[in-house]
């Protein structure tokens, strides 16, 4: 090949030889397997791309879960000390309140909600059953008594309530 002469170089867009119909069809069937697995991969590297932003987004929203699961006996603790205190107790009391708020400002803050059924339905999903008592003028399958709050970090159960149902008379 003479590279000083523009007319001696081969051109790619047009065909070096005379290709049979045969020929050209497997190679359009080629091309055509190359385009769709050329996209097939596209959509794969895309959903690859999604899961991995949820998964991300999943992580940073339920990272503290671990600590926040643990400050839970302190809230109960707290709450039960209020509770057993009355209202005789003034400094004492007003630095429990203090505290106890704090912390409760400080998980619902890492997206703690605290779950207290008192007078709803029951939820299986988000309450457990301790026992079951007649209870006149509660309509049955609700909670007429809760022995220990439940939890759910940003809408997911992290603890359930544990609760008294009423039953049917």
């Amino acid at each position: 090949m003479n590279h000083s002469d523009p007319n001696s170089e081969l051109h790619l867009d047009e065909p070096a030889a005379a290709a049979t119909p045969d020929e050209a069809e497997t190679l359009r069937a080629e091309l055509a397997q190359v385009r769709e697995d050329a996209l097939r991969e596209r959509a794969e590297l895309d959903n690859q791309r999604k899961r991995l932003a949820r998964d991300i987004d999943m992580a940073r929203k339920f990272a503290n879960e671990r600590l926040l699961g643990e400050l839970l006996p302190v809230i109960d603790s707290l709450e039960a000390g209020l509770a057993a205190a009355g209202g005789d107790a003034g400094a004492l009391r007003e630095g429990m309140e203090l505290t106890l708020r704090q912390l409760l400002k400080v998980a619902a803050d890492n997206g703690l909600v605290a779950v207290d059924p008192t007078g709803l339905a029951f939820n299986p999903e988000h309450h457990q059953a301790m026992s079951m008592v007649p209870a006149p003028g509660v309509a049955p399958n609700h909670v007429v008594q809760v022995y220990q709050k439940g939890w759910l970090l940003n809408e997911r159960l992290l603890r359930p309530a544990l609760v008294v149902v009423s039953q049917d008379a």
